[in-house]
């Protein structure tokens, strides 16, 4: 498979996942919430037109760019996250195997530095986390001049962010007049972080949090909790107006995913997730979850226990 996501796949969907999950376990209720607002005026490329571009771009303001991978090249359909400051620009992931991220996040850094009449800025490339479909088009990217690109550890990203207790700190990381924070997330994998960025008020919350099915190793459930506690915490002194995770995998029907490495998408769950999620998968995750295989459907994700695996 591509990715460590891929990996821990079966064929199942949601039916058969609640299934086995009321066979064996209890679901706890979601917690209810306003839905978050529609941030984008495009339909989402899904799979489902014959002539689909490889990628697609759409703007959440002039200075914040979200970028999706087409599930024709790659069943992940990862997105990416482009953000500009007046001093550096930050990029989020560099997309899944078959992907050919790199010349578009080029053709959006050209166009908005020439509408700002700016010479070249730095391009700092983090990861959501280090698993594959995250982290394929690293090598096109360190090729490219003026840029650097972190390193996939927890070590390697707690220097560069400037974290001295990892996991429990945040820090800030200004772009040049926009300060965002970044939230370490271990769990579903332990180099995971979230950035919160206030301007736009909106929480990149990579494959910890998005429509979709939360793949957590049953040996790194406690440390999924923690993180999802500690992002509580900050979401409770912190305005979100929406979490933008790193996938799409559930479609408009509550609790309904698509069947796994599906290479269409109709009827998509839209990407923005309510601050409410936030809670209602902290409230799922007090369930004992630890016995594999059962997953614990919500209406906008489902919490999904996987074999221990190593990190």
């Amino acid at each position: 498979m591509a990715s460590g996501r891929g990996s821990w796949r079966s064929n199942t969907t949601a039916a058969l996942v609640l299934a086995a999950f009321l066979a064996g376990s209890a679901l706890v209720a979601p917690a209810r919430s306003l839905p978050a607002p529609a941030l984008f005026r495009e339909t989402w490329i899904d799979g489902t037109a014959a002539g689909e571009p490889e990628t697609q771009v759409q703007a959440i303001d002039g200075d914040t760019f979200v970028i999706r991978q087409s599930v024709k090249t790659n069943f992940e359909a990862p997105f990416l996250y482009l953000l500009f400051g007046q001093d550096r620009i930050l990029l989020v992931d560099t997309g899944a195997e078959n992907g050919v991220l790199r010349p578009t996040v080029d053709r959006v850094i050209g166009e908005w530095l020439a509408a700002h009449h700016r010479g070249q800025l730095p391009l700092i490339v983090a990861h959501s986390h280090s698993h594959g479909d995250h982290i394929a088009g690293d090598a096109a990217f360190r090729e490219r001049p003026n840029t650097t690109v972190i390193g996939l550890k927890p070590a390697d990203v707690a220097s560069f962010f400037g974290m001295k207790n990892w996991p429990q700190s945040i820090a800030i990381f200004d772009l040049g007049g926009r300060a965002l924070s970044i939230i370490p997330t271990p769990g579903h994998q332990a180099a995971h972080i979230m950035i919160y960025d206030p301007r736009t008020q909106i929480l990149l919350s990579g494959d910890a949090l998005y429509p979709g099915r939360l793949y957590v190793p049953v040996n790194h459930m406690d440390e999924e909790r923690a993180s999802i506690d500690r992002l509580a915490a900050f979401a409770a002194t912190h305005p979100i107006r929406a979490a933008l995770g790193a996938h799409i995998e559930m479609t408009r029907t509550p609790g309904r995913d698509y069947v796994q490495q599906a290479l269409a998408h109709p009827d998509e769950h839209r990407l923005e997730l309510s601050p409410g999620s936030i809670g209602a998968l902290q409230n799922g995750l007090k369930a004992p979850l630890e016995r594999e295989w059962h997953g614990q459907v919500h209406d906008d994700f489902i919490v999904y226990p996987v074999p221990p695996r190593p990190q």
